[in-house]
């Protein structure tokens, strides 16, 4: 057998541990607690670890399908350190088995400084560590007898070394890998708390949202519905899995500067007086013209009512929230103590229970200030604090600490790169100023003289506003560019400000041709 072939083995040997290793550990923490993966331990660590400008840029790449692409960039990478484990083991025995152990040290790091972990979440990793170390261990001995390199007893003959080797790693392997695959997608499933969920039946508001009203949606074909329906509202968090939390054993705490200690249930907040309120949220990541922003109709308790229960403290300013997965937030405490602004506890979404990617429970929901410190999903805890004394999640990776969101005005249609025929063209869009409202959006041409758009009427100053220009397109290549103006008369500046620190700034201009 070639030195090449030999290679091109023992890096399959290596491949087959791996596989081995997360297979066990799969199957494990199906048992001990599905947020044991010690994949997901590590893409969650990595999240942790990388700087915010990384994180924005792989949003700005691959907008909401960024989990996915850090799942298949970690397997790439255990895939190319298994090829690498297994020629050090075939060639330096015992350093492929060494090597092994030290990443299954760090993987179990990873799990067991997570958020809500034990000692015995590091149960599957170990475990893994243990059958990889043994699948690795033996198809190189059976490796190293078909290269004739050492003898396996007992070996008869090449051709029975080839086939022992074969059949253990190929079988092991295969059998590793529909195994991990199966307990992988009963720990991602979520069907107990799904069939929770949908049993659940959302109380009747205190106080419904108003009705929409006459003349709040254009009838433009491609422009973004007035309202998201949930399974296309956008997903950004730092979650790789879904959080399953059980609504029957859920509970929210308030701690940290105040006079009474709060703590409430499910049951207990559903027995509240409740309210309905229609607000846009958006992520800070979201660039100029993207669509990181959606609007829809929440139920749920207002959360100054229930800091007015636990009473902050005259020099508290802030409140940390935190996720069931340990994402952190903070808000300042004097916009959730505004009376007029509709910060709530949200239970409900377009009509129904959370959805579990949306934070079920029990997520918060802020008019006016970006996700990232405001919007913290499956919340488990509110303490109120000082910003001079706590930092939460993204603050801590160079994002600023307060995060009031910017006014925006964005193109639908036509879409950029697009080919429209000449005539009248309806060029059209969302534009917001959160908690301060729109009073103009205006449009231009070839850098022409600013034409005012047609407004939709507003739902509320917490919401995005459709807006409409009828432009006669003529033939050729022609620029668009839109802005907006507050309620307070603070117009888009011209200026092109990347996300980080505190959101994007700009024009949103496409290019389009006429024919």
């Amino acid at each position: 057998m070639s030195r090449a072939r030999q290679r091109a083995w023992a890096a399959l040997a290596g491949l087959a541990s791996a596989v081995v290793t997360l297979g066990i550990a799969e199957v494990v923490a199906l048992i001990v607690a599905p947020a044991a993966s010690p994949l997901l331990a590590v893409g969650s660590l990595v999240i942790d670890l990388v700087p915010g400008w990384t994180k924005d840029l792989v949003i700005a790449l691959f907008g909401t399908n960024d989990k996915l692409v850090l799942i298949i960039c970690l397997g790439v990478l255990v895939a190319v350190l298994a090829g690498v484990l297994g020629l050090l083991e075939y060639r330096r025995p015992p350093w492929g088995i060494v090597g092994l152990v030290l990443i299954g040290g760090i993987a179990t790091l990873a799990v067991t400084t997570r958020a809500q972990a034990t000692g015995i979440w590091a149960l599957p990793t170990v475990l893994g560590m243990i059958g990889g170390v043994l699948v690795l261990r033996l198809g190189t001995i059976r490796l190293r007898a078909w290269a004739g390199i050492e003898q396996a007893a007992p070996a008869p003959g090449v051709a029975v070394s080839r086939r022992r080797f074969l059949v253990f790693v190929g079988g092991t392997g295969i059998a590793a890998l529909i195994i991990g695959i199966g307990a992988r997608a009963l720990n991602a499933g979520t069907v107990a708390v799904t069939t929770v969920r949908d049993a659940i039946r959302l109380p009747k508001p205190a106080v419904a949202a108003p009705p929409i009203p006459v003349g709040a949606e254009l009838d433009i074909p491609g422009i973004t519905p007035l309202v998201t329906p949930n399974d296309v509202f956008y997903r950004i968090d730092t979650a790789l899995q879904v959080p399953s939390v059980d609504s029957s054993t859920w509970r929210l705490k308030v701690t940290g500067m105040v006079e009474n200690e709060v703590e409430i249930s499910f049951e207990e907040l559903l027995a509240l007086p409740l309210i309905e309120s229609t607000v846009t949220l958006m992520c800070v990541s979201n660039d100029v013209g993207g669509d990181l922003a959606g609007n829809a109709v929440w139920l749920g308790y207002p959360i100054r009512e229930l800091l007015a229960r636990a009473k902050p403290h005259a020099d508290a300013d802030m409140v940390l929230s935190t996720s069931v997965d340990g994402f952190t937030a903070g808000t300042p405490l004097a916009v959730l103590l505004e009376p007029d602004r509709d910060s709530l506890l949200a239970v409900g979404m377009n009509g129904t229970p959370l959805p579990l990617e949306h934070g079920f429970p029990v997520r918060m929901v802020v008019p006016g200030l970006y996700g990232y410190v405001s919007a913290t999903k499956w919340l488990v805890e509110m303490r109120v604090t000082r910003f001079a004394d706590a930092s939460a999640y993204w603050t801590d990776r160079g994002w600023s600490p307060k995060g009031p969101i910017k006014t925006e005005s964005r193109i639908d249609v036509p879409s950029d790169g697009s080919q429209v025929a000449a005539g009248r063209v309806a060029i059209a869009g969302v534009a917001w100023a959160q908690h301060t409202g729109i009073d103009r959006v205006e449009v231009r041409v070839d850098n022409g003289a600013w034409e005012k758009a047609r407004l939709a009427t507003a739902i509320s100053v917490d919401t995005w506003v459709q807006w409409v220009y009828e432009w006669e397109a003529t033939s050729g290549g022609h620029t668009i560019q839109v802005r907006a103006t507050d309620a307070t008369g603070a117009t888009q500046r011209d200026v092109n400000i990347p996300t980080v620190p505190n959101g994007a700034e700009g024009w949103h201009t496409v290019h389009v041709s006429v024919a």
